[in-house]
C-alpha cells in the first residue's frame, strides 16, 4: 500500500471513531438518575396478601408471618415452613400445589411436543410410502401390459401365418386368396 493511502486510511478510522464517540455521548442524557427505594423487608409485611406477591418472601400460614424464600434451597425446607402451609405468589394457591400444577403442566407441555414430533414424522413416512407403492404398482402394471402386448403381438402374427398357409388371409391381394362366387 502506498504511503499516501496509509495515511488517509488512518485519517478516515480516526473521523469515523471520533464521530462515533460524539454520537454516542449526544444520545447520553444529562438527567439526573433516578433511585428507587429500598424494598422493604419481608418481616414487615404483616399480611398474606402483601407478602406473596413479594418473589423475595414467603407467608407460612401457621405462624402468620412473612419470612424471606430461601434462595439457595429449591424448595423451603421443613424449619422455615410446610410445603402445604406455605404460599409464593398467589394466596389461594399452596406451594405444594404450585409445584404440582407447575408440574403437569411442564410434562403435558412435553408429552404434547413429543406426541407432535411423532406425529409429523410418521405422516412424513406415511405420505411417501403410498407414492412407492404406488409407484411400484404402476411399473408393475406397465410390465404385465407390456408382455400381453408382446404376447399378443406374437399370437397375431402366428395366427397370421396359419391363415398364409391354409389360404385364409383377408387380403385381396393374396395370390392364393379365396376367389368368391359372383
Amino acid at each position: 500500500m502506498s504511503p499516501f493511502k496509509k495515511e488517509r486510511l488512518r485519517t478516515l478510522t480516526t473521523s469515523v471513531f471520533l464521530g462515533a464517540v460524539v454520537l454516542c455521548v449526544s444520545f447520553v442524557s444529562q438527567g439526573e438518575c433516578q433511585t428507587t427505594p429500598p424494598p422493604t423487608p419481608c418481616a414487615a409485611h404483616k399480611s398474606c396478601d402483601k407478602c406473596a406477591p413479594n418473589a423475595k418472601c414467603l407467608w407460612c400460614i401457621t405462624t402468620n408471618n412473612c419470612t424471606e424464600y430461601p434462595v439457595s434451597w429449591l424448595l423451603p425446607p421443613p424449619s422455615v415452613c410446610q410445603l402445604s402451609q406455605a404460599r409464593w405468589g398467589v394466596c389461594w394457591l399452596n406451594f405444594e400445589g404450585l409445584i404440582i400444577a407447575m408440574a403437569v403442566l411442564g410434562g403435558t407441555i412435553l408429552i404434547s411436543i413429543t406426541v407432535c414430533c411423532c406425529c409429523c414424522c410418521c405422516c412424513k413416512k406415511r405420505r411417501s410410502r403410498p407414492d412407492r407403492d404406488e409407484e411400484r404398482f404402476v411399473r408393475k402394471r406397465e410390465e404385465i401390459k407390456q408382455r400381453a402386448d408382446e404376447r399378443n403381438v406374437e399370437r397375431k402374427a402366428r395366427h397370421d401365418q396359419i391363415r398364409k398357409k391354409y389360404g385364409l388371409m383377408s387380403d385381396s391381394d393374396h395370390p392364393y386368396s379365396k376367389f368368391e362366387n359372383e
